[in-house]
Formats: structure tokens, sequence, C-alpha cells
């Protein structure tokens, strides 16, 4: 006989209200996406989910709120792709980039809208939610200049400016956001790669640039 097993009913009614405020993040990213923030009603929100207006106020207070849910989604998961990384004894500054930009590009794909969505409406947050999202870009950026240092003093990197260098990084995988298509000219493993590899030139690492002996290739046993 199969083993049920039963969750504590505090968990489950908590990810019962994380899938719905999810789902809300979702069809409110993309009516923001296609028609702007100032341009998207509550009512509009409501309507796309099949679902009252009220419904909405139970997860959300407003619609501030919900952009500010939607525009820091994507840093909020890179921090803990970095986190992860810094946290990894056994990784090498130079495996721990290659897995940081990995990932974070990862993010950024699977959170496209999520991101051009800020960048176009950063402009209507509450000034204490910008100047938040702006701490956490702040503090990811911090924790890669640590990488990048750690990976100087390994003699893995040739970075003289970490802190400008893991800007410079930070806007390199941003920007994918603004022009990926799905369905374009590069898939999403060429573009994971394309920016794994403009990272790597710019530390300097001495890694090649050509794609069927890069970094990724290598490890995929096909050089």
């Amino acid at each position: 006989m199969p083993v049920s097993v039963s969750l504590p009913k505090s968990n489950l009614k908590n990810e019962v209200s994380d899938f719905k405020r999810r789902r809300i993040r979702e069809e409110a990213s993309h009516l923001f996406f296609e028609l702007g923030y100032e341009g998207t009603t509550l009512d509009a929100i409501a309507q796309r989910l099949e679902v009252t207006k009220p419904y909405l106020y139970t997860h959300y207070a407003n619609k501030s709120e919900l952009l500010h849910d939607i525009c820091s989604t994507g840093i909020q998961e890179s921090l803990k792709a970095i986190d992860g990384v810094l946290g990894d004894t056994g990784l090498s500054p130079g495996l721990g980039l290659e897995r940081l930009v990995e990932s974070v590009v990862g993010i950024i794909l699977d959170f496209q809208e999520f991101i051009v969505v800020y960048v176009r409406e950063e402009k209507n947050l509450q000034p204490d939610q910008a100047r938040q999202i702006r701490e956490q870009r702040s503090l990811f950026d911090h924790r890669l200049a640590t990488l990048l240092e750690q990976g100087s003093r390994a003699g893995e990197f040739l970075v003289n400016e970490p802190a400008l260098t893991a800007n410079t990084i930070g806007g390199i995988m941003t920007w994918v956001a603004l022009w990926y298509r799905v369905g374009g000219k590069w898939s999403r493993h060429q573009m994971v790669e394309h920016t794994l590899r403009t990272v790597l030139a710019l530390v300097q690492t001495g890694q090649t640039t050509d794609e069927s002996t890069g970094p990724r290739a290598r490890q995929l046993g096909m050089s």
C-alpha cells in the first residue's frame, strides 16, 4: 500500500498561499509587459485570472505592492544563487564564477518578463521599494566582487577593479533579458554559453572563446 504523507496544516496553507501569489504575479507581469504598469488595472488582472478584485486584495494590498513583488523576484533569486556559490567551499573561484553566470542567466531567462517590467517600470515603484531593490542589487554586486577578489588572489583572474568589474558583469547578464527572444536566432543554451564566454574574457582567465572548446564544452566532453 502506498504510504500517505500529510503536511502540517500551516505548511499546506503557506504553500497554497504562495501558489496563489505566484499565479497573480505571473498574470500581472504579462499585463504590465504588454500594456505597461499605468495601463493595467487590478480589474484587468482579476479578469485575466477569472477571479474577483477582492480576491486580489487578500494577497496584495495594492497594485504597487504587486509591482514591487514582480520587480524584486529576479534579484532575490540571484542572491540565492551567489550565496550558494560563495557557501560552497569545494568550488574554486573560477568554477564558482562559471556556476554563478550559468545560474543567474538561467534565472534571467526564466523571469525575463519580470526583469523587463522592472527596467521599464522602476519609476513607478514607491521610493522605499525602489531603494530596497537597489540595495539588494548592490549586495549582489558586492558579493560578486568578493568572488572576483578571491579569484585574483588565487591567480585565476586578472581583475584590477573588482567592484567595477562586478557591476559590469551584472549589467551584461541583466541586458540579456532586454533582447533575447524565445524561438529567435539564438537558443537559450547559446545565450548562456555566449554570456559565460564574455564574462570569462572580461576577467582574463585565459579561457578560449571557441564554442567547441569553451569551459562548458570541455565539461560535456565535446573537446
